[in-house]
């Protein structure tokens, strides 16, 4: 009688975020997650925020009666070679950079840039499903990014590859980013610098956007600057890429038409379009949404799957068309 046994159907995936712990217990076999927890992650001197992981990972155990097959965590940085920690993370989550989570949690655990495992996600089983190339941008605390080439993941050198929060949209500005690249485009949307973008007028993202509803002067001037730096960033990544698909993803995009339809106007006065490129049939096109935001398993599951019509091509009148998918979340 043979002694092999059927692998675990289940994981557990967490998304170590600046803002938010966000776990989940997922069913391998079909994408779907069973259970969620989402915790404050409280990134300050005296955090815990490595206990609020460790408990999650416990809870979600909790939650079935069968073995977990692994966890997958992503998180902000670059991850070892070997994907077993996050050899480089400067200024944020103290502690984070050489963890080895499978030492701690006592599991096996993979590791992953979290905006890499949204774009693997996205790949496998969202909006990217058919594209071989594509980049994304996750739009949050920080700007991340991910390049899909040739239908992989490519992490380059010490796994640096696709940080496209971290080109320069504006290259005379004094004010640098973690990379110490200066007018990072990080810098010019991210949400750690509203207070200092907005004169200290603003906290947050959702405070900016509220004042650029209201029509507040000061709101407005910030908030369209972001987006027009935003779309040089888009227009520049497209022409150095060609990706078939530009996704944005993140809690900003929940600003949805406040974000995309000046970041359609801008666009329209940047982007590249050669007369091939122009037809809505062109293989070439580009399309950018905001998804769903839930934690992954190593990039490989997301339990809102974007329709495929959504992305369809008669919906778009040009390459870079921002198309609604619409959420309730706050960011």
């Amino acid at each position: 009688m043979s002694n092999n046994k059927t692998p675990s159907h289940l994981a557990i995936g967490i998304d170590l975020g600046g803002t938010r712990i966000k776990g989940v217990l997922l069913d391998l076999s079909t994408g779907k997650i069973l259970q969620k927890n989402i915790t404050p992650t409280d990134d300050g001197e005296n955090s815990n925020w490595k206990v609020v992981v460790a408990q999650t990972v416990q809870h979600l155990k909790a939650m079935t009666t069968e073995p977990i097959r692994g966890i997958g965590l992503a998180a902000p940085g670059l991850p070892t070679v070997d994907n077993t920690a996050i050899a480089c993370m400067p200024g944020r989550l103290q502690g984070l950079e050489g963890l080895r989570w499978a030492d701690y949690l006592g599991e096996p655990v993979r590791v992953l840039n979290d905006a890499h495992a949204a774009l693997m996600a996205e790949a496998r089983l969202g909006a990217a499903k058919t594209a071989t190339n594509v980049a994304m941008l996750t739009l949050g605390t920080g700007v991340g990014g991910g390049l899909l080439i040739n239908g992989q993941l490519y992490q380059g050198f010490f796994q640096m590859a696709g940080h496209l929060g971290h080109i320069s949209v504006d290259a005379d500005n004094e004010n640098t980013d973690v990379t110490q690249m200066p007018g990072s485009l990080e810098d010019a949307i991210g949400n750690v610098t509203v207070s200092r973008r907005s004169y200290g007028r603003y906290q947050t993202t959702y405070e900016l956007v509220d004042g650029y509803r209201k029509g507040e002067p000061i709101a407005t001037l910030v908030w369209l600057k972001s987006i027009h730096r935003l779309a040089v960033a888009l227009a520049s990544i497209a022409n150095a890429f060609s990706p078939e698909l530009i996704i944005l993803g993140g809690g900003i995009t929940q600003a949805n038409d406040a974000l995309f339809d000046p970041l359609q106007t801008y666009i329209d006065l940047f982007e590249w379009r050669p007369a091939e490129k122009k037809q809505p049939s062109a293989k070439r096109i580009l399309k950018i949404g905001p998804v769903p935001s839930e934690p992954q398993l190593s990039g490989m599951i997301k339990d809102q799957q974007i329709p495929e019509s959504v992305f369809s091509d008669d919906l778009l009148t040009s390459p870079l068309r921002p198309v609604l998918y619409a959420h309730q979340k706050k960011y």
